[in-house]
């Protein structure tokens, strides 16, 4: 009788000791479960704050900084910062990003970025456009340079007045080719046949291929901010919070694409974007407060015919316009007094010609870049994308 109670005990530790360890395993995984939640809160809720701040620090610069060559640079290394931050929070939640509805959220912002690729592109020809405009400008200060020649003559003039009306031959066919409503009332093939009669057919996008005739800036941009649809509060739940840093990032390129069209020379640029981020996305504050900066600059006078919001654009047409109007009503031999206007309106022209110089190329380096990295994250999400959502 003895062994039986002594049996029965042991069975009865035993079942308890089962019973513990498995509520300390229990315990064990629930910790793991909140503390890998944790960790995701924590990921999402700082991508969100650095996009805030980044978008913030943009938005509040002063005057003379807004919209110049060294800001538009800004603006790209901030997208290039959030778009690594984005592609770290899609490589750690691989799994979810691969299963509904998170695989189709992702699939259509990737859809976006394609349009995006096609931008970078524009946007690379018309940087190639300001180059052609400088070339013409530093031939106007060559022929004006005082310091090479003693006395200004006839034929320093006649070259320089050559010069700005080649200049503003140029930036007047720009004008035309990027305007809204001259493109719609006539074909673009027409326009620039002549010009762009080296660019191949095909679609295949890399950053020397050239966006075609019938591209239009203004449609890829409505394109995009037509499908920008804040997630639901049920995919919100059902993502574990991810529908959102998609949600954001497809603003944050919004912005970003939408800038670049409207700063630089480029086809058929409207700017008639209507950009609505609910309340509720603290983040939304500064991107509106940018876009909001950005258009009342469209709406000023000097700026509404203008080939780009570019602050270096709108300092050559103001010099330009200036040098021109000096070397029509100058009468040679110049007087003291017109000479040193002439040398200050010089001086003006070369400052802006410097600023083409040492910001263009930076510029175009981070278009270059964008690029690369639109490509890259793309390639590498569509790879733990399940087949049905891949939209290749």
């Amino acid at each position: 009788m003895p062994s039986s109670e002594n049996h029965s005990s042991s069975k009865s530790l035993a079942s308890i000791g089962r019973s513990i360890w498995g509520i300390a395993r229990e315990q064990v995984h629930s910790v793991e479960s909140i503390h890998e939640s944790n960790v995701e809160d924590l990921e999402l809720q700082l991508f969100q704050s650095n996009v805030s701040q980044r978008f913030h620090d943009l938005s509040s610069v002063k005057d003379e900084e807004f919209l110049s060559l060294a800001w538009m640079t800004k603006l790209l290394d901030a997208f290039l910062s959030c778009q690594e931050d984005f592609r770290v929070i899609l490589l750690n939640n691989k799994s979810k990003v691969a299963k509904p509805p998170l695989d189709h959220i992702v699939a259509e912002y990737f859809e976006k970025t394609v349009k995006a690729l096609d931008i970078c592109n524009a946007t690379r020809e018309g940087i190639e456009k300001v180059r052609q405009w400088e070339k013409h400008i530093e031939i106007v200060l060559c022929a004006l340079d005082s310091r090479q020649k003693a006395i200004m003559g006839e034929g320093q003039f006649r070259r320089a007045r050559k010069a700005l009306m080649e200049l503003a031959i140029a930036m007047l066919d720009e004008k035309d080719s990027g305007s809204v409503l001259q493109q719609r009332n006539r074909s673009f093939g027409r326009h620039n046949a002549a010009k762009n009669h080296r660019h191949q057919p095909g679609h295949s996008r890399s950053l020397s291929w050239s966006v075609s005739h019938s591209w239009s800036a203004a449609k890829q941009l409505q394109s995009i901010a037509n499908s920008l649809v804040p997630p639901h509060r049920n995919e919100i739940l059902a993502t574990s919070g991810l529908a959102v840093p998609v949600f954001i990032m497809g603003w944050v390129l919004m912005l970003v694409l939408w800038t670049l069209v409207a700063a630089i020379p480029c086809q058929d640029r409207g700017l008639q974007c209507h950009f609505s981020i609910p309340r509720q996305f603290s983040w939304g504050a500064p991107i509106l407060l940018l876009h909001e900066r950005i258009a009342e600059e469209s709406k000023k006078r000097d700026r509404r015919n203008s080939n780009g919001l570019l602050k270096e654009i709108n300092n050559i047409e103001k010099c330009t316009h200036l040098m021109t109007d000096l070397i029509d009503s100058a009468e040679l031999p110049l007087a003291d007094a017109q000479r040193k206007v002439l040398e200050h309106e010089v001086e003006e022209l070369s400052l802006v010609c410097g600023a083409l110089k040492s910001g263009l190329d930076p510029l175009e380096s981070q278009v270059r870049e964008v690029f690369r990295m639109i490509v890259n994250c793309r390639v590498e999400g569509l790879d733990f994308l399940p087949r049905a959502s891949n939209p290749e």
